[in-house]
């Protein structure tokens, strides 16, 4: 015997009278924190976006996905795509869904990190205009973390606040951006939790 819900419904039927345009639905992106150690310290792999929105902005490698993909292969796509790098090992950072971190409309983005010994060889393609490794450092007070990039003859900050978030396995830091520095989206709270996720701050 099927199931039927409170409204007298068997799942069939509930499906057949579903209509997906009744619901907002977000688009969904993913983003990739690309990190090296080098003598120096280290640094992160940046694109410069070749389109609108933040045109000639510094960005992290990503892009929207695909109904026939899961978002962990958009990632290894995407960073393919707009680096030439393949193979290497993404761990999820967390999901990224404040309203309004996208111009064009709502969309939430998946975001990665990896890390590497070493600069690996890049090249822009696809929607990167350009690319280039910067040196990361970063200035940790209990109330505000501080980025400093320095990379491709430029040098900016990114400033964000931080407050304590619950979590399953205990409190977890999270980032409100005061001041992007130039970074596109909201690139700066993802590069501030990746590096966390990394064990770098």
């Amino acid at each position: 015997m099927e199931l039927r819900d409170k409204n007298g419904l068997t799942e069939a039927e509930y499906l057949a009278q579903y209509r997906p345009k009744n619901y907002n639905r977000p688009s969904v992106t993913a983003d990739i924190v690309v990190l090296c150690t080098v003598p120096t310290g280290c640094e992160l792999l940046l694109i410069r976006r070749g389109g609108h929105p933040y045109l000639g902005k510094w960005a992290l490698p990503g892009g929207f996905s695909r109904e026939s993909e899961p978002v962990s292969e958009t990632a290894r796509r995407e960073l393919n795509e707009e680096t030439r790098l393949a193979g290497i090992p993404l761990e999820p950072v967390g999901l990224f869904s404040t309203p309004g971190r996208d111009p064009r409309m709502w969309v939430m983005s998946e975001a990665y990190v990896t890390k590497l010994s070493g600069r690996a060889e890049a090249s822009a393609g696809d929607d990167a205009a350009d690319l280039a490794w910067f040196a990361v450092r970063a200035e940790n007070s209990p109330q505000v973390l501080t980025l400093s990039f320095s990379g491709a003859g430029e040098n900016f900050r990114a400033v964000l606040q931080k407050h304590m978030a619950a979590g399953i396995s205990g409190p977890r830091v999270e980032y409100a951006i005061q001041d992007s520095g130039g970074l596109a989206f909201d690139h700066a709270a993802i590069i501030a939790s990746a590096l966390g996720k990394a064990g770098l701050i």
